[in-house]
């Protein structure tokens, strides 16, 4: 199961990009060499139909602005990103790393077929988390991978969060029935959602609390303290350190 073994869990978030481009295979390989276990990472459709690992949907190489879904997979594979890295799939990032687990945001409906065509390849539903800012995107995707795990959405999410600040209980956990975490911000312009009672009423929810994107070591130990499950970050090398250090 994706959620096994003791946390807090450290989430890279688009691998380690001290030294490499973010969500390639390098930043990957450099965040599991420090003692990473998942990596947080964002998916889009090419034109021919694959999964491939980026944040944006479009990208500037040499001058020239690229579009993902205009390429395939093969002319995005000799597109420069650094480092001797280029873009890479999602089936490629499953195969590389066969010990690591994935958080998988799936970012445009035209990705929902091709992440879940790249995991059910990959024999990786056990160790993959499906989450999206859309509930449509949600849902498709888990639909055809029977049994993946999922974080809430944002409208699902804001619903479980004004249920827990009410104090109630059966609310937050019919509304997070189906998810294995919550993943969320500190707080959300005026709204502050990371408080003790919203963590509370996840945990008597029976869902983890994952908080993004915290990459200083004094807010990681305030969040550690207040019971969070997991930390989402650009530095997995600090949240490593300080988690073995107060284990």
């Amino acid at each position: 199961m994706y959620l096994e073994g003791v946390g807090p869990r450290v989430f890279a978030h688009r691998g380690l990009s001290l030294d490499a481009p973010e969500n390639t295979l390098l930043a990957f390989r450099h965040a599991l060499a420090v003692g990473a276990t998942h990596i947080e990472t964002d998916v889009h459709a090419t034109d021919d139909g694959i999964a491939v690992l980026s944040h944006d949907a479009e990208h500037d190489v040499a001058g020239t602005r690229i579009r993902l879904d205009q390429l395939t997979m093969g002319e995005l594979r000799r597109v420069g990103l650094g480092q001797g890295q280029s873009f890479a799939s999602l089936r490629e990032g499953l195969d590389v790393f066969p010990e690591a687990r994935f958080n998988i945001d799936v970012k445009s409906l035209a990705a929902v077929e091709a992440t879940a065509a790249a995991v059910r390849d990959a024999g990786a539903i056990d160790r993959v988390l499906i989450t999206s800012f859309s509930e449509n995107r949600r849902r498709r995707t888990a639909a055809l991978l029977p049994g993946v795990a999922t974080s809430a959405s944002a409208s699902v999410l804001m619903r479980a969060v004004l249920a827990a600040e009410l104090g109630l209980a059966a609310p937050v956990r019919h509304s997070l029935r189906s998810f294995a975490a919550v993943q969320v911000p500190e707080a959300v312009r005026f709204l502050r959602i990371l408080t003790p009672r919203f963590i509370r009423g996840m945990h008597a929810a029976e869902v983890e609390v994952h908080v993004w994107t915290i990459n200083d070591a004094e807010s990681m130990i305030r969040l550690l303290d207040l019971g969070v499950d997991g930390i989402v970050t650009d530095r997995c090398d600090l949240a490593v350190a300080i988690i073995a250090a107060r284990a």
